[in-house]
Order: structure tokens, then C-alpha cells, then sequence
């Protein structure tokens, strides 16, 4: 050993001279990224499995010690294909074994490459090879180096521990020897290891300060733009400091100068605002006057003085005795439902006198309408059109599907986010306590564990109660005796009777044909050409294309899909229009082209021995109903019955053969005819369920026209229940079945006496063309149908 090299080894005490270096190495594995010669780092080891590694180094009296890197962490001990080839041999200072863990100051001396494996299980030993560095082009090393000490500079100001990392590097090594210092450069980047190892593995100097450079600059780029982003946000964390501060001196300059209150005193004088301007009932105010004494000594960081202040701003939302007037004009309501709407003469009329009731009186208050109808007809534009005749404010939500009773009344205070009921939500939006409010879809309302919010509406929807409607959230009487209340349904039968016993019912049945037509062209094609800005020159359709698309694609009881088809064909009217065509008239011949074949054909009513047509009332209107009998053998007396049929419909089916087989002798019926026939009745389109009591006497006369084999009238169509006496009872929906029959172009019809009342409050245009029998027994339903009778 020189003098040198041992002045050098007791100044730092680090320095080992390359000769000194053991062949024979014990190696740790080191993980994420390799070591590196010009590395000082302490490093801690778990004591399992490596502690063998450090007694071997105690017991052959050794201080060093050979780093590998070996991947990213997924430790494998029982292999070391891990290992790469080329490590760091570190001197070992200041070792210390704590809590299972091993820990030491590593400094790194050389390079070396495993030549061969002498042990491959911890503790691993390698037979080592030191390779020495060739000579480089002393201008070229001086150049590179000038380079990595430039992109050093450039990154200490950017980042403090690379200043750190430098302080140490100069303290063991100089900064103008080339070989060090490129490996230092290449430690102190963020670098992935696999990276880093390229750098290791490099012993040719000019090659490895190369990479190294490469490593220096994407570190640079990514060092400033750290910076840029770190002195981004602390400008903006400034800018936002600073605004916070002046903001709360500007409060507090205010405050002492009278110009500006806090939070709590502007909160009190807003809601004492709101409350002058309102009539609100004595009870209301004392409550007003309660929470807002506890809003006064409540602080407002605390979780009470938000729900405190949520309740005063509901509270002083509520338009409390403010009134909209009522416009009560007979012939102005005439004339707005007349342009709102084309048909539904009798529901104009109903609502005229409801409104005529009204202006006799001089206030409307207390009344709840029902109007019940198919999807389409009208029901919820209508509600509007007497919102704007009587001049009040409209509001419309839907409780079709609500299952929590405090969409009604509201939930508790007690509740985080706990809101008022819809109907005080409706007032708050309406800014007046007497508008009109439509509860859509009244009959689809449901009921969960939260509650039934049906039996909830009792109360407001009761003229003796309404007037105290209690809301659970703001805990106070609120009056709904003024609000004019517009229910919609399509059908009566899933409403609750109680609910329904304190609503008046308007029905509003199906269109015919003609009525359609009519809409069609004065309110559905005018207003799409409208929306869409289309000039009626640009596209025009015709009366007989108007005609073809009523009867062959809507014949549904509303308007609604007959709009659909309308927008359908002006979509693609518009994309011919687009293309080129200067107008486009759509007729009857080319109809198809825009909406494609017939979704409905002309079919003739099935005729023949045991087949009758019945009449039936559904949700989505009146409809024709075929029922077939038929004999299958004559084996067994019995009656089989098919086509999905409810229960009320079983129990039609078989009165009607115990009321044919009791009776067969009066209706010239073989006796012994039922003894041995086993009857199959069948109601066709089997995949659509059907119930209901309408179908007695057309069941009825299918199976006597089965036992006489004789096929009743042609043309002639059927409703009524019948008794096992004979009797024929009345049903309901008679203008809906009535407009069905016409629409399938049947013009003559078997009603049961009791029902003629309701025929005759039908409009002239309605039952316009038909001949129509009352029946009061059955009999006078066989002399009808078999006998020619003729009726009124």
C-alpha cells in the first residue's frame, strides 16, 4: 500500500485500495434500484434469512460485503438467476441488529461481475471479478463530464436533496474525477432500476457517461416540470390566502363602520323579510318568532344553527295568504279548451259546469277532479288548460310508483336532509297557496315498508281536512282548502276506494276516427312543423294519408302514438329535404315509405256457429272481444275454458253453461245435448290476460249457437253480465265499448237495459249511425241475435 492510499484510508477511513479486494464475495440482493461505487447509504435487511450473511462476514473478519440488484421486490431466495451479473462491492460501517432488522451504513468501492456461484443458498457467496476501466480520450471525458456537471447545477436549485446528495458526494470524492462522479450522477436520478443497471453493467467510462447524460436530462425535464407545477399551486394557495384575509378585514371594517352585519344577523333580517311581506296565521308567526330567537344564540359553525336556518328558509318560503284571482269567465274557458283540445264535448262540458259552480259562488276551493282515461286522450293538457282558464298558477308531479309517505307529508326534523312534502315544495315553486295541482298517475301509486302514501293523500285530498294539512317537517297547519286539486288515472279499479270516494270523476274516453283526423290536422301536425321549424310548404300530407295512418298504425284510443307516427314521418321528410327534394307531399300511396307496412289490417269479425263477438272495457280503452265455442267430444259432459282468462271471467263462463244447460228445452235445444257434450270456450289472442264481468250473455249465446248449431246475426256485438236466472246486469265503460264497436265498423249492439241511461248521455256524434237493443233477460238478447228483432 503507498503512502497515498494510506493517507487517503486514515483521513476518511472509506477508501479501499482495489488489490485488497477478497475473490471469494458474500452478496445481499438489493431491490427498485442497483447500488451504486460513489454511493454512502445506510440500508436496513430483515434478520431472516440474511443474518447468516453477516456472522460469515464476522467470522472470516471481513468488512465488505457484494450488492446485486435483483429486481423490484418479488423476493425468490431459492434462486439466483434474480441476481444480475454486475454489482457493487460496499465497505460495511457501523452494523447494528434491532427488532429483527439489520442495519448499516453501506459505502460503495467498485464494481465487480459474478464469475461463478460458490454458494446459491443464502448465505450466498460468488466468486468475483473486478474488471478495470480502458483508457478514454482525456478531451471526450473532459467534455461529458464538463456536461453532467452543468445538468447537476441546473437540478439543485430545483429540488434541495439533490444539494444534500451532493454535499456528501464532495466530502469522499473529487468532483474532477469522471469515473465517480458519473456514477454519482446516475444515483441521484429517479430512474427505474432496470435503467440504472444499463449504468452499472457499463465499465467503458465514455459509453457510461453517455447513459448517464440521457438519465440527467429526462430527470431535468421532469424536476422543472415539478417545479412548474409546485409554483403553480403555491400561487394560487397564495392568491386564495390572501383574498380569504382581505375578505374577512373587509367584514370586519364594515361591521365597525355599520355598512355590513354578519352571517347570522343577515340571515335574521332576511327571513324577517320574507315574513313582512306575507299574511302568515298567528300560529305561524309564533313559531317564526321561536326559531328565529334560537337562530340569534345559535354560533353558525354549529351543526343545529344549519338545520335551524334550513327549517327558517322553508318556513318563510311558504307563500302564507297569498292569493292569485280567479279568472271565472264561462265563455273564455269555452274558448280555451276548444283550442287546446278537438272532441271531448261532454268533458268540456262537465268542466264548464264545475267552473259555472264556481262563478257562482265567486271562489273555487274544495274540489278534487279525477280524470280517468287511456294514455293519450288528453288527461294532464287538460289540467293546464283549467289552470290557464281560471288564471292560477300549474303545478304537476306524478306519485305513479312513490312509496315513502313523506313525499306527502314530508320527514321528520329530526333527520339529516329531511325536506318538506311535495305539496309544500309545489307552494314554495308556485309562490301562491290556491294553484292548481295535478297528482299524475294516481291510480299506479304504491306502498313499501316507509309507509302508504295513498292513505296519506286522505287527508289531503279531503275538503274537511285539507284545510289543516299537517307537513311533519315544518311541524305546522298548512292550509289546502284553496288549492284546486286535477288527479289523472287510467283506471279506477288499483285506486283505493276511500281515496276515490272524495274525488269527483270526469271519464275521458277514446277518439274515434274522425276525431283524430280532426286533431291531426288542427293541433298535432301544426304544432310539429312549428317545433321543428318546417314550412307546411316544405312537407304537406294529405286527408286520405291521414285517414290510412288512423286506421291502419293508430288505432289506439289516445293521440299519443298517432303524434309519433307524425314525428316519424317529418324525420324523415327533413332528411329528403336535406338531400336535395324541394317538397314533399306524403299520400296514401307512399305512406308506407315513411312509416312502413300496416301495423293493423282490415280484418272482418269472425262469424260462423259458436263464435260471437263481445265487447270489453281495458286501461287503454274499449275493445272488440271474439269468444269461440266449440264441441269436442261427446264422451263427458264438462267445459273447458282458455285464453287467459281472470277469475271473474271463469265464473261468467260457467254460469253461462249452467244457465244454457238449464234452459236448453226453452231455446230449442236437443235434451240430452249437454248430457254428453264436452265443451271447449275459448277468447282468442290467448297471451293477453282478461278478466272482467262483460262477457255473461256473449259466452252465453256462444254456446247456444254451439247446441243449435246455428251462427247468430252478422254485424252484431255484445256486453252484459248475466245471472243464473237469466237476468242481464249491467256494466261499465259503455262509450268506450261503443267507440270500439264503430271503429271495427260494427253498427249494431246489444246493451243491458240498465246501462241505457249511460247510453243516453253519449254525444249525438258518438252514437250517430247505430242501432242499439236493450236487453233486461236473456231472452231478449236470443230473440236479437237469432230471431232478426230489430231494436231502437
Amino acid at each position: 500500500m503507498t503512502d497515498q492510499e494510506q493517507n487517503t484510508e486514515s483521513r476518511n477511513g472509506l477508501v479501499i485500495p482495489a488489490h485488497t479486494l477478497p475473490d471469494r464475495l458474500l452478496v445481499l440482493p438489493v431491490y427498485e434500484r442497483p447500488f451504486f461505487p460513489s454511493q454512502v447509504q445506510p440500508l436496513v435487511v430483515d434478520a431472516e434469512p440474511w443474518g447468516a450473511t453477516f456472522e460469515r462476514l464476522q467470522a472470516d473478519g471481513q468488512q465488505v460485503l457484494g450488492l446485486c440488484y435483483a429486481g423490484d421486490g418479488d423476493e425468490n431466495l431459492d434462486e439466483t438467476e434474480q441476481f444480475n451479473r454486475t454489482g457493487c462491492v460496499v465497505r460495511l460501517h457501523n452494523v447494528s441488529v434491532s427488532e429483527g432488522k439489520i442495519q448499516f451504513i453501506a459505502q460503495g468501492l467498485q464494481r465487480f461481475h459474478i464469475k461463478r456461484w460458490l454458494h446459491s443458498e443464502p448465505p450466498f457467496m460468488v466468486e468475483a471479478v473486478y474488471p478495470k476501466e480502458p483508457a478514454a480520450d482525456k478531451k471526450d471525458v473532459k467534455a461529458y463530464a464538463m456536461a453532467l456537471i452543468q445538468a447537476i447545477k441546473e437540478l439543485i436549485p430545483l429540488n434541495p436533496l439533490y444539494s444534500e446528495e451532493l454535499k456528501n458526494f464532495l466530502n469522499h470524492f473529487n468532483l474532477n474525477d469522471p469515473s465517480p462522479l458519473a456514477d454519482f450522477a446516475a444515483a441521484i436520478t429517479t430512474a427505474e432500476g432496470r435503467d440504472l443497471q444499463k449504468v452499472l453493467d457499463t465499465v467503458p467510462l465514455l459509453k457510461r457517461m453517455e447513459l448517464v447524460l440521457i438519465l440527467l436530462q429526462k430527470e431535468l425535464e421532469v424536476a422543472k416540470l415539478q417545479s412548474e407545477i409546485r409554483n403553480e399551486v403555491e400561487q394560487k394557495m397564495s392568491k386564495h390566502q390572501r383574498e380569504f384575509f382581505l375578505r374577512e378585514e373587509l367584514k370586519v371594517i364594515q361591521r365597525e363602520l355599520g355598512i355590513a352585519k354578519d352571517d347570522r344577523t343577515a340571515d335574521v333580517d332576511e327571513f324577517r323579510e320574507r315574513m313582512e311581506e306575507l299574511n302568515p296565521p298567528e300560529h305561524v308567526q309564533q313559531r317564526f318568532e321561536d326559531e328565529i330567537r334560537k337562530l340569534s344564540i345559535l354560533e353558525t359553525g354549529s351543526p343545529e344553527y344549519g338545520v335551524t336556518r334550513n327549517y327558517l328558509d322553508w318556513v318563510s318560503s311558504v307563500p302564507w295568504g297569498v292569493h292569485s284571482f280567479d279568472h271565472l269567465e264561462l265563455d273564455d274557458a269555452r274558448e280555451i279548451l276548444d283550442r287546446d283540445h278537438a272532441g271531448l264535448d261532454d268533458v268540456k262540458d262537465r268542466i264548464l259546469e264545475f267552473l259555472a259552480m264556481g262563478a257562482f259562488r265567486g271562489e273555487i276551493h274544495g274540489s278534487i277532479l279525477l280524470l280517468v282515461g287511456p294514455p293519450g286522450v288528453g288527461k294532464t293538457s287538460i289540467g293546464k288548460s283549467i289552470a290557464e282558464t281560471l288564471g292560477r298558477e300549474f303545478y304537476r308531479f306524478s306519485v305513479g310508483g312513490m312509496r315513502d309517505e313523506a313525499e306527502i307529508k314530508g320527514h321528520r326534523r329530526t333527520y339529516i336532509g329531511a325536506m318538506p312534502g311535495k305539496l309544500v315544495q309545489a307552494l314554495k315553486d308556485v309562490k301562491v297557496s290556491n294553484p292548481v295541482i295535478m297528482l299524475d298517475e294516481i291510480d299506479k301509486i304504491g306502498s313499501s315498508y316507509q309507509g302508504d302514501p295513498a292513505s296519506a293523500l286522505l287527508e289531503v285530498l279531503d275538503p274537511a281536512q285539507n284545510g289543516e294539512f299537517l307537513d311533519h317537517y315544518l311541524d305546522l297547519r298548512v292550509d289546502l282548502s284553496n288549492v284546486l286539486f286535477v288527479c289523472t288515472a287510467n283506471q279506477l279499479d288499483t285506486i283505493p276506494r276511500p281515496l276515490l270516494d272524495r274525488m269527483d270523476t270526469i271519464r275521458l274516453a277514446g277518439y274515434l276516427a274522425e276525431e283524430k283526423l280532426t286533431i291531426a290536422k288542427t293541433h298535432l301536425w301544426p304544432r310539429l312543423l312549428k317545433d321543428n321549424k318546417v314550412k307546411k310548404s316544405q312537407v304537406k300530407i294529405s286527408d286520405s294519408a291521414l285517414k290510412a295512418l288512423i286506421e291502419g298504425y293508430a288505432r289506439q284510443a289516445g293521440v299519443r302514438n298517432l303524434e309519433k307516427l307524425l314525428q316519424k314521418i317529418l324525420r324523415k321528410a327533413v332528411v329528403r329535404l336535406l338531400q336535395g327534394e324541394k317538397s314533399i307531399s306524403v299520400t296514401n300511396k307512399n305512406l308506407d315509405e315513411f312509416v312502413g307496412q300496416p301495423v293493423f289490417r282490415n280484418e272482418s269479425l269472425l262469424q260462423g256457429v259458436g263464435i260471437v263477438t263481445g265487447l270489453a272495457w281495458t286501461s287503454m280503452g274499449g275493445a272488440t272481444l271474439p269468444i269461440e265455442a266449440a264441441r269436442v267430444h261427446s264422451k263427458t259432459r264438462g267445459i273447458r275454458l282458455t285464453g287467459q282468462l281472470g277469475d271473474v271471467m271463469k265464473e261468467s263462463a260457467n254460469i253461462a253453461f249452467s244457465y244454457a244447460t238449464a234452459n236448453a228445452a226453452d231455446y230449442g235445444v236437443e235434451p240430452t245435448w249437454f248430457d254428453e257434450a264436452f265443451v271447449h270456450l275459448h277468447v282468442p289472442e290467448g297471451a293477453t290476460p282478461k278478466d272482467g264481468p262483460s262477457a255473461g250473455v256473449t259466452m252465453t249465446t256462444a254456446i247456444l249457437s254451439l247446441a243449435m248449431n246455428k251462427a247468430p246475426r252478422k254485424g252484431i256485438a255484445m256486453t252484459g253480465e248475466i245471472t243464473l236466472t237469466g237476468r242481464v246486469l249491467a256494466v261499465g265503460g259503455i262509450k268506450e265499448k261503443i267507440i270500439a264497436a264503430k271503429r271495427l265498423g260494427i253498427r249494431e249492439i246489444i246493451l243491458p237495459e240498465a246501462c241505457r241511461g249511460d247510453f243516453d248521455e253519449l254525444p249525438e256524434h258518438i252514437v250517430s249511425g247505430l242501432t242499439v237493443h236493450f236487453a233486461s233477460e236473456y231472452r231478449d238478447v236470443y230473440d236479437v241475435v237469432f230471431s232478426g228483432k230489430r231494436g231502437k
